[in-house]
């Protein structure tokens, strides 16, 4: 029983662990041809440092890391495009160019 117990005391807490972490983006239109994302973690963690892409297609049009500040500007691609976070094993996000607002 206790060893039960301590099993599911485990799973618990990896489970709570593993929800506190969640990477988060946003992007926007700068109108100025460019456009800025800022990313972060749900439990107030910075983002900097961390890789960013802009992928057209099959082809990385911009690529870097998160600055000090959590934000990355690229120039903006004609055309659909995504921006990805990405932070290692499910922390990801991406977003499509048509839900970046100007």
């Amino acid at each position: 029983m206790k060893k039960l117990l301590f099993s599911s005391f485990l799973v618990a807490l990896m489970s709570q662990a593993a929800l506190a972490h969640t990477a988060l983006m946003s992007c926007f239109d700068n109108g100025d041809g460019t456009i800025t994302c800022e990313g972060g973690f749900s439990d107030g963690s910075s983002a900097a440092g961390v890789e960013f892409k802009a992928i057209q297609g099959d082809k990385v049009v911009a690529e870097g890391k998160f600055d000090k500040d959590s934000a990355f500007t690229f120039k903006k691609p004609e055309g659909e495009y995504k921006a990805r976070m990405f932070a290692g094993e499910g922390h990801e996000v991406v977003i499509n160019s048509k839900d970046i607002a100007e």
